[in-house]
Order: C-alpha cells, then sequence, then structure tokens
C-alpha cells in the first residue's frame, strides 16, 4: 500500500500545483480592471472685459472723429488722439482734467469761435440784446453757417457743429421737425427756437 502511494506521489504533487496554479490564473484574470486615470483639463479663466468709453472729437483737432479711449480717461487725452489741437484752437474753456463720459462729444472751437468783436459801446443799449430774444429775420438752417446757428437759443458750437454735420451727411433739411434728428435737440430746444429758423 505504501508503495503504491509513493509510487503516484509524484503524480498527485503535480495535480496540486496545476490546481493551485490554475486557480491563480482565474483569480487575476477576475481581477477587475483598474479605473483609468482622470486627465483634469484646467478651465480658462474668463478674460476681462476693458471698459472703455467712446467719445467723437470735433472742431479744431488735426484728426476729428469717434475714438474708443479706456474708462477713465481725460479731455486731454481724447484731444492727443486726435492729433492734439490746430495753431488757432481755443482750449481755455476745456477743462483737460476733466473725465471722459461715454458718447460724449468734445468740440474744441477756434480763437475766432471763443472770442465774439466787442459792439462798440455807444451802440451796446441800442444793439445789444439776450440771447433768447428773437433775431432780426429767421435763420435759413439749410444755409445758416455754425456762427449764424450759434446765435439760438440753446443751440452752442457743439450743437451747430452737429447740424452742420447732419446736413453735409443727409442733405438739406426738408421739414422744421427734421432737426429733432440732431443729437442734443429735444421737444424743449425746438420749440423755442422753431418760430427762429426757416427753410427758405
Amino acid at each position: 500500500m505504501d508503495d503504491s502511494l509513493a509510487r503516484y506521489r509524484p503524480y498527485l504533487v503535480m495535480t496540486l500545483l496545476f490546481l493551485v496554479v490554475l486557480a491563480g490564473t482565474i483569480l487575476l484574470l477576475r481581477r477587475p480592471e483598474p479605473a483609468p486615470l482622470a486627465v483634469v483639463t484646467p478651465t480658462p479663466r474668463a478674460t476681462p472685459t476693458v471698459a472703455v468709453v467712446v467719445v467723437d472729437v470735433r472742431g479744431a483737432v488735426a484728426k476729428p472723429g469717434v475714438y474708443t479711449l479706456p474708462y477713465g480717461s481725460r479731455v486731454r487725452e481724447a484731444l492727443a488722439v486726435a492729433g492734439n489741437t490746430l495753431a488757432n484752437a481755443e482750449i481755455g474753456g476745456l477743462n483737460l482734467a476733466r473725465k471722459l463720459m461715454d458718447g460724449e462729444q468734445i468740440y474744441v472751437p477756434t480763437t475766432a469761435e471763443a472770442t465774439r468783436a466787442p459792439q462798440p459801446v455807444g451802440a451796446a443799449v441800442a444793439t445789444a440784446r439776450p440771447r433768447t430774444t428773437t433775431p432780426i429775420g429767421k435763420i435759413n438752417i439749410n444755409t445758416a453757417t455754425l456762427e449764424d446757428l450759434d446765435t439760438l437759443p440753446g443751440i452752442g458750437p457743439a450743437i451747430a457743429q452737429r447740424i452742420l454735420d447732419y446736413r453735409n451727411q443727409n442733405g438739406p433739411f426738408k421739414r422744421l421737425e427734421d432737426l429733432k434728428k440732431v443729437r442734443g435737440i429735444g421737444d424743449v430746444i425746438f420749440a423755442n427756437i422753431r418760430d427762429l429758423i426757416t427753410l427758405d
């Protein structure tokens, strides 16, 4: 009996080893796959929007036009991007340190516009009139100069220049009410000047 067991012992050992290897292989194959590494892409930061102001620079400057400047810019910076003022510019009435507002117009008058010819002293009482009185004759808004338009109540050099610009871009005014299409002329100003202007 012992001899028969000794004869089969190597086979038993090999069978046991085979079963152990087989069981190990099965366990290894059934082991769950490791989760794939997730590649984390950083979310790009939103680019901050730079605040700007858009201004219209007109009058006695080298390059009149509409310019975009950083928020907080001053009047002097707007004049600089417009090529600076001309030799005949009068900037005494401008506050060069004032901060710009979006959509505003900066008008640089010439020295001729800024200084009106003084009237003779003797005729001052007879001819001097406040700005709001009716001028002699009506002003033709299709042929008037900047100086003519500036005599109307509520119309300064800046709005007078806008009237000229509108006329150059769109042709003569067809109705008096078309004047309200000019930026800065609302119902109140139009009512004040309606009887002082004409298309003829």
